[in-house]
Formats: C-alpha cells, structure tokens, sequence
C-alpha cells in the first residue's frame, strides 16, 4: 500500500527567469542546490523524458550514512514550468512541479510543489528526508541565483 503527501514552498530572486530556469531545468547542476546529492549523471531521454539522470543522494539513519541512487527525468521544461519525476526502489516516486513567474522590480517568483509517493513503511522517513532537503534547496535557490545580480 502507497502512502503520499506534498509539501510546497516559494523562493523569489532579483535575476532574470530565464537564468532561475536554467538552473532548476539543468538536473546535473542539482549539486550546487540540493543537500543530499552527491552525483549526477546524464542518461539518455526515456521515453516521453526530454531529460534523464542518474543521481545518488547520501542519506543518513541515526549514525549509518549509505548511497542511493535514483532516476529523475524531466518531462515538462519552458520558461513558465518545470516538471521531473524522480523514481526509486521500491515504488517510491516524487514529484516537483515548478512554476516560474516575472514580479516586479526584475524579481522571478519560484512556486514550487513536491508530492511523494512511496510504500507506507517506507513513507514517514521519505517524507521527511525530502522535505527536508527540498527546504535546503530552497534556502539556498534565491542566493544562488541572485550572486550574479546585486540588488
């Protein structure tokens, strides 16, 4: 039996859409973002995949830290979306769909939302291992892409 749930969260940045789009589009740049990637490898597309990698994370258990490896693809990438689905055993499945949209002043407003589907025994410490990297992402997303362009 799947158990799922989403969680969301906003980032603004003062830099051009077309530069938050490149970064959040461009899986092997997730490294300089994500807190638990340690690699990324591009794949040939798969099927209805404009993009396909392999990326390992290193997760922690109490005081055991192991590698896993997951594919992630991007199905949907212009200037207003991005959507990746990533996929790992067993039957465990996220989900990110990022909206993108120009604010005033030349700020980029980044609406991001993650659901996670994964086996109910498995759930609880999925969740909160990506929510608590993706809120790590995030934290680092607007100052990331802002370092090029001063207030």
């Amino acid at each position: 039996m799947l158990s799922s749930d989403s969680f969301s969260y906003t980032v603004q940045a003062r830099c051009p859409r077309a530069e938050a789009f490149a970064l959040l589009s461009d899986l092997t740049r997730q490294g300089e973002l994500h807190p638990l990637i340690v690699r990324v490898r591009e794949l040939p597309p798969r099927p209805g995949a404009l993009a396909s990698y392999a990326i390992t994370d290193r997760l922690e258990l109490g005081p055991l830290h192991f590698p896993v490896t997951y594919q992630a693809d991007v199905l949907i990438a212009n200037e207003d979306e991005v959507v990746t689905v990533a996929r790992q055993q067993p039957a465990t499945t996220v989900r990110n769909h990022t909206r993108l949209r120009d604010e005033p002043d030349g700020v980029v407003r980044i609406d991001v939302e993650i659901t996670l589907s994964a086996p109910a025994p498995l759930f609880g410490y999925a969740f909160r291992q990506a929510r608590a990297a993706h809120l790590g992402l995030a934290s680092r997303l607007g100052a990331t892409l802002e370092q090029g362009h001063p207030a």
